[in-house]
């Protein structure tokens, strides 16, 4: 089902307003596309668009409020909102500002506003207008409010991050029909892209890969116009969507037989994440899984240096919590994790991911589980 029930969005809202009780804080002030369409469902690519600025804001009591441009009020309206307040925006004298100044002071009454301020947070307003606001109003932490909510999905959004991984799944099946030798590397990409489409995909915000011999130097560089070779080892990672939540996960492919140490490498990051998996359920922690796949990886040669062996995944292609040693998150069922070793042959490097779900005993791959053989093109 595309979408959430209603019911959906009431207890998210009541949740928050519970641990707002807790802290102290009179409202949470919301300005990401994840953050708000967590509380409404305002699901739009218009967020692609930098120009204008968008506010929900959660108060103590009641439903959440909308303070944003005129633009938008039509699809807000379809919400389960009631309050909606426009602006005809871009206005470059007063882009909205005042009209959220004068709703906070309204609910809030000078006290205290939450704003989202931990790791991967960020307020998306004008830093003017973000100071003028505060002249206005009392801002303070959310208290990880936001991160604690959106980290344990729902089975209703884990259904939807399941939908994107199968639909991935589907694609990746197909890879051999648009990748072989001689086949250039950048026409991979934009023919894998359109697997992902016919195979249901919504859109494909994140593609990244690489190909070389026996390996590939990172993950994140665009694709070069390159014929694959023999020897060559492909990697391809998509972040597709499927009603507004990502699966992130990747496959390896070798063009040709590989090598014998290749071979062996792809075993050891497979065993390194079967490692994390076995060890993943409620009351273990991010960091647990880390070392668990790290002690694999750098048995008889070195990890990367990618910096985390994995992360969280939902609305964005990545959430909390990290899989490094210091991110002492402990695990709920509910959480969704990506899983990703990687491994370093010579100079290059081979990366494995699976995404997966913390169940109430234990784990489940969201995405199928990859083959124990490389897959050869």
């Amino acid at each position: 089902m595309r979408g959430f029930s209603i019911d959906q969005f009431e207890k998210r809202t009541l949740k928050a307003q519970q641990l707002m009780q807790n802290h102290e804080l009179d409202a949470l002030l919301l300005t990401t596309e994840t953050n708000v369409r967590y509380f409404t469902g305002f699901l739009t690519r218009f967020w692609e668009s930098p120009t204008r600025p968008w506010y929900l804001i959660i108060p103590s009591k009641g439903k959440p409020i909308a303070v944003i441009p005129s633009i938008g009020e039509a699809l807000m309206s379809k919400t389960w909102l009631e309050d909606i307040r426009t602006w005809p925006s871009p206005d470059l004298e007063d882009d909205g500002i005042s009209l959220l100044s004068d709703t906070l002071k309204d609910i809030a009454k000078n006290k205290n506003i939450g704003i989202p301020s931990g790791t991967e947070t960020y307020v998306r307003m004008p830093q003017t207008d973000l100071k003028k606001l505060s002249q206005n109003v009392k801002l303070t932490s959310d208290f990880d409010i936001i991160k604690k909510l959106r980290m344990t999905k729902s089975n209703e959004e884990i259904d939807k991050i399941k939908n994107a991984c199968g639909i991935a799944a589907d694609a990746f099946s197909r890879v051999p029909e648009i990748a072989f030798e001689n086949v250039n590397l950048d026409e991979v990409f934009r023919k894998f892209q359109v697997l992902c489409l016919e195979s249901g995909a919504d859109w494909v915000p994140y593609l990244a890969g690489g190909a070389d011999t026996e390996g590939y130097d990172d993950v994140i560089s665009p694709a070069k116009r390159v014929p694959l070779k023999k020897r060559d080892i492909l990697m391809l990672d998509t972040g597709l969507v499927w009603d507004g939540y990502f699966c992130d996960y990747d496959r390896n492919w070798s063009v040709g037989t590989p090598s014998k140490v290749v071979s062996e490498s792809y075993s050891q990051l497979l065993e390194a994440s079967d490692a994390a998996f076995e060890l993943a359920k409620p009351g273990a922690t991010a960091s647990d899984l880390f070392y668990a796949m790290n002690s694999v990886l750098t048995r008889n040669s070195s990890g990367t240096d990618a910096g985390r062996l994995g992360h969280g995944l939902g609305m964005s292609l990545t959430e909390w919590p990290s899989l490094i040693p210091d991110d002492h998150t402990v695990l709920e069922q509910g959480m969704v994790l990506s899983l990703e070793p990687g491994i370093t042959i010579k100079d290059k490097i081979i990366v494995h991911e699976e995404n997966i779900e913390i169940t109430e005993t234990g784990a489940r791959y969201l995405s199928p589980k990859a083959d124990k053989e490389l897959s050869i093109i």
